[in-house]
């Protein structure tokens, strides 16, 4: 060995200290490494699987959508047919009402004085129909005298007349004269007495007809006055509805009619709704119209009824769409269709948001598994059946599916189970945790 090259340490001297430790540290770390791979690698891993058991029940195919809840059966309260009716008395709305109760009335006074003012009319019209009458009855009796009196005179100038054999010619001639003036005198009563009775029956004809108006008008202004007051018709529950003519902010809701606003012939005022007959309007969009038929069971749930279901039939579907503008980018063909409800709660109220599911097809006490414990071997549909701590992949033969179950046909039984995953997927997942 060459004289510059010394060894660090000496051939027999014992190791220092600090190698001593670093050796052991050394060893430590070897020896760690190795039991955390051991642990890591080579341990067992707890694999959670999420299961189902195998049940029987009735596989139903639906189809879903959202519906209000409406009476079959409302009575619509509305004005009387009076000029400019104001409301003085309003029931409370949304309070129940039965039948016979006072809905609304109406101011009267205005009706009240036109009453008055037409019986009067009426009296009046009569005293003038006798007084014209009586005057009538001077009339015919003058021209009774009159015409008896004419009479008279062509029967004495007849008379004359005839002694024209014993009298002189010009006498004779003088008589026959005056005969024809007689009897023109006559012809001119009688047709004076016509024109007296024409006249009288014209006159007597148009005070009838104002009477008869004026009749009419009282008899309407008796009827505006029975019609001012409007009772409930049914029991229910009472809503009163919008003054459409009231005014308010632009694109606001209009406020509902109340005491001391002025109505119009027709208007709408209150609505009550029979509460023994109740069904839920629908909307069905085109796919599910084309699987929807009448007579077809309907699942309605209430939002504001959670803990009840109603079972519903499907009565009616509109054969013409409709367009839904409620979305801004485009409008969507929607067919309108109501179903009547079975059974009734006192809860229920027209106007309530429900969900229904229309029920296309059913298949009673069908071996059912969820849809997510179906698995494909081989293309062909398989379960892991569970086997103790283990799972065993079995081939399965199956039916119809709807959105959460499948119809089981072969290879399983009632009250197995089986997985919702792959147990090989969840032992992957959980060795990466």
């Amino acid at each position: 060995m060459s004289k510059d090259i010394r060894p660090k340490q000496r051939l027999g001297r014992p190791p220092s200290r600090k190698r001593k430790i670093l050796g052991w540290a050394a060893v430590l770390t070897i020896c760690g490494g190795g039991a955390f791979a051991a642990y890591r690698y080579g341990g067992a891993t707890e694999v959670v699987v999420a299961t189902a058991r195998v049940r029987r029940s009735d596989f139903v195919i639906a189809t879903r959508t959202r519906g209000e809840i409406r009476s079959t059966r409302s009575m619509i309260l509305a004005a009387p047919q009076v000029p400019s009716p104001r409301i003085v008395r309003l029931a409370v709305d949304g309070k129940p009402i039965h039948k016979g109760e006072v809905v609304v009335e109406f101011d009267t006074a205005q009706q009240e004085q036109n009453y008055l003012e037409n019986s009067t009319n009426v009296r009046t019209a009569d005293s003038e129909i006798i007084q014209t009458k009586a005057a009538h009855r001077i009339t015919d009796e003058m021209d009774a005298m009159n015409q008896m009196t004419s009479g008279y005179d062509v029967q004495r100038a007849k008379l004359e007349a005839s002694k024209a054999e014993i009298l002189s010619e010009i006498e004779g001639a003088k008589n026959r004269i005056n005969v024809g003036i007689a009897e023109g005198s006559l012809n001119q009563v009688d047709v004076t007495t016509k024109a007296h009775k024409v006249n009288q029956q014209a006159e007597l004809d148009r005070l009838q007809q104002r009477k008869d108006k004026t009749v009419r008008d009282t008899g309407r202004a008796k009827g505006y006055l029975s019609n001012m007051v409007i009772r409930a018709p049914i029991d229910g529950i009472l809503s009163i509805l919008p003054n459409f003519r009231a005014s308010g902010s632009f694109g606001s809701t209009p406020p509902p009619f109340k005491e001391g606003d002025s109505a119009w012939t027709g208007a709408a005022i209150a609505e009550i709704p029979d509460l023994t007959s109740m069904r839920v309007e629908l909307k069905l969009e085109e796919v599910e119209r084309g699987m929807s038929k009448l007579g077809q069971l309907v699942h309605v749930r209430v939002d504001a009824i959670a803990d009840k279901e109603f079972m519903a039939e499907l009565d009616w579907i509109s054969p013409v769409a409709t367009l839904n503008f409620s979305r801004m980018a485009s409008a969507e063909k929607i067919f309108p269709a109501y179903a009547t409800l079975k059974s009734l709660d006192p809860r229920l109220r027209p106007g309530m948001s429900a969900s229904a599911e229309i029920v296309i097809e059913s298949q009673p006490n069908a071996l059912l598994i969820p849809v997510r414990a179906s698995f494909l071997q081989n293309g062909k549909p398989a379960v892991y059946v569970q086997r103790g701590q283990q799972f065993q992949i079995r081939q399965i033969e199956v039916g119809r599916r709807n959105e959460n179950d499948i119809v089981v046909v072969k290879n399983l039984r009632e009250g197995e189970v089986v997985t919702l995953e792959s147990p090989v997927e969840a032992a992957k997942r959980a060795r990466k945790l």
